[in-house]
């Protein structure tokens, strides 16, 4: 494999509690490594220099959802309804498309429009912690983690709440599929499902919008695919599919990552008390300290050397964001939460053209909590230290967290 290594399975339950000791070791052991577990067949990256060139070099394409779908004997013709959603997704998209789409849902992200939600978003945190204040104990998690981010995307989408029960289960369907190193059949049919049953529900809504548009996302979009920026129908509604999804999971783990974290290292969240003016800095270093995208994909355009291999094209290659942000060749001292903030930040939310464009909205978003949650609960602390994450490699987050106050501070597992 020249400059490569060939690499055995590594993800099992000691990876998803701490895959950090994994990055550390694939890290010394090389830059470049070659792995059958993920996908069936792909070099894995390990270092942030290369990380972040991957994300930013066009010959790095986003399009890479066939391996998943179509190519699938198993169910080859079967999952032909999922494809033709899924691989239209801004996500998975290369330029001209990809830049067509996103100037679209730009207008929707703009930071003015983001800090005119922050009354909405600190009013839900309150709501969600004035229904456990009182309670000796409760799950971060189910209480506020989880309910948060829908609440927020439902509202900038204009859609009831009530719905907002089914946008989970359709979530995290969809992120068991993506995340997981080679789905299974079962994993792909309920992703099917789930992303079929989104499309169902958004063909009612756009119907409704199109007699009655507004001032929202679902509408936004309504009005591109009228002036032509979107294509087509499918496009539309892989679209509204996309940030339902998007704006769910990642925001829901950032949260729970990031109070798990603080809880973990006391003396981080008494600064946070003493000092909340450091809560900015102290969420970009929870996007670094844990990521909720621990790996991204991308599909290898044209042949290309790196570090001494050549990459053929089509070849499936997947940047390690969670080990990228703990290279110490990026950061001094890797394995430290330091709320402070650090010099150069993370690749969390990606870079290059395909940057998270809810960042901002889900940095606001954990701002507001963690302000919120100091004041209401100075002493909030770790119930238990055994927690469980979620089955998942690509989006870490925990199954639940459960804390309380007025008690000794209980470390962390290491």
């Amino acid at each position: 494999m020249n400059a490569a290594t060939a690499i055995a399975p590594f993800v099992d339950a000691a990876f998803l509690a701490n895959p950090y000791p994994a990055y550390q070791a694939l890290r010394e052991a090389g830059p470049l490594h070659w792995s059958t577990e993920f996908f069936g067949g792909a070099w894995l990256l390990t270092r942030h220099a290369d990380v972040e060139q991957v994300l930013r070099d066009p010959r790095f394409s986003a399009q890479r959802t066939g391996g998943w779908v179509t190519d699938r004997e198993e169910t080859k013709g079967e999952l032909a309804g999922f494809q033709q959603l899924f691989a239209r997704a801004m996500l998975f998209l290369d330029a001209p498309d990809h830049t067509r789409i996103r100037k679209v849902l730009n207008a929707g992200f703009k930071p003015a429009q983001i800090l005119a939600l922050e009354p909405f978003i600190a009013q839900t945190v309150t709501e969600l912690l004035d229904a456990v204040d009182g309670q000796p104990s409760f799950d971060f998690m189910q209480a506020v983690a989880r309910q948060l981010p829908t609440r927020v995307i439902a509202k900038m989408m204009g859609i009831e709440e009530a719905a907002n029960a089914d946008f989970a289960v359709w979530s995290d369907d969809l992120a068991v599929f993506i995340g997981a190193p080679l789905a299974t059949h079962q994993q792909a049919r309920r992703a099917q499902a789930s992303l079929l049953a989104m499309g169902r529900y958004f063909e009612q809504l756009l119907s409704e919008r199109r007699k009655n548009p507004g001032d929202d996302l679902v509408s936004r979009l309504l009005q591109a695919e009228a002036d032509g920026a979107l294509l087509n129908h499918a496009e539309l509604l892989a679209q509204c599919a996309m940030l339902l999804f998007a704006g769910h999971e990642t925001t829901r783990n950032l949260l729970g990552n990031g109070l798990y974290a603080l809880l973990s290292h006391p003396d981080q969240w008494q600064r946070l008390q003493q000092n909340p003016a450091l809560i900015p800095s102290a969420v970009r270093e929870l996007l670094r300290f844990d990521s909720p995208v621990q790996y991204t994909g991308r599909r290898v355009a044209a042949d290309v050397e790196l570090h001494g291999q050549t990459l053929r094209r089509g070849d499936l290659v997947v940047p390690l964001i969670g080990s990228a942000n703990r290279d110490p060749a990026r950061h001094a001292e890797p394995d430290r939460l330091d709320v402070e903030g650090r010099d150069g930040g993370s690749i969390s939310f990606g870079s290059g053209a395909h940057v998270c464009i809810g960042a901002m909205l889900t940095r606001v978003e954990a701002e507001i909590t963690f302000r919120l949650v100091l004041q209401r609960f100075p002493s909030l602390r770790l119930a238990d230290k055994a927690v469980q994450w979620v089955d998942n490699p690509a989006y870490r987050g925990l199954v639940g967290l459960p804390v309380r106050a007025g008690l000794r501070y209980v470390e962390a597992e290491p």
